[in-house]
């Protein structure tokens, strides 16, 4: 059994290193590990970074970087780390150091258990959570209501980052995504195709627009039609 660590990065020179690290030492027991890492057009030193680690003679055989010839969004990167990844089991990191690979092996249990074929890890079902911002939060709760009230889903947090599939399963859906609208299409089509999600509490550490946080209202604009979308037009 082998799970796939999909990243998708642009410009985290700042993290990118820590965040490798964590998702190298994270541990999920004897299952096989491989790191893909989908380097999107960066303009900072992010793809000099990534250029030294693939180069390194003693590097990690199971880290595969690769890099897009220029920015084309997070949604698109995803879907070239899809097509890249080996492993049974695929999960989505963000290279941020919002969420913690540490809980890598509690959100692969419910599959290994066979108790699930999809798994979002939830922010909202943890208490002790902080929030990035209210309007972060009330777009997220807002983005999860639709999505419940549009597909007749039961999920606490839709546009989490750490979503967790059967590789059968995410490889078998046609995705178009380019940018961040990946949360809300994979969602819909998972739902359509009446795979239940199930969700496991995970730990948050938010990072604010100062800090690089690239989501804009837009991307939430574009994620509410993107639910509808894929309801009512595809």
């Amino acid at each position: 059994m082998k799970l796939s660590v999909i990243i998708p990065v642009f410009n985290e020179e700042k993290t990118i290193l820590e965040l490798l690290k964590k998702v190298k030492k994270a541990d999920i027991q004897k299952i096989e590990k491989e790191i893909i890492i989908i380097d999107d057009g960066s303009t900072d030193k992010t793809r000099d970074i990534l250029r030294k680690i693939k180069s390194n003679k003693t590097k990690d055989k199971n880290i595969k970087i690769i890099f897009q010839d220029k920015n084309y969004g997070k949604g698109f990167a995803i879907r070239t780390g899809i097509k890249h990844s080996t492993g049974e089991i695929i999960i989505i990191q963000d290279a941020d150091l919002e969420y913690n690979p540490d809980e890598y092996y509690k959100l692969i249990k419910p599959i290994l258990e066979k108790k699930a074929e999809v798994v979002y890890g939830s922010r909202i079902l943890n208490k002790n959570n902080k929030i990035s911002s209210l309007g972060f939060y009330l777009g997220g709760k807002f983005l999860t209501f639709l999505t419940n009230l549009l597909y007749n889903t039961k999920i606490t947090d839709e546009p989490t980052c750490y979503k967790i599939f059967k590789k059968n399963i995410l490889k078998s859906i046609d995705l178009k995504c380019k940018r961040f609208e990946f949360c809300p299409e994979i969602t819909a089509k998972i739902a359509k195709n009446k795979i239940k999600i199930l969700e496991v509490p995970i730990s948050y550490n938010p990072r604010h627009k100062n800090q690089g946080k690239k989501i804009k209202v837009r991307d939430g604009i574009i994620a509410i039609w993107t639910l509808f979308k894929y309801r009512f037009v595809e």
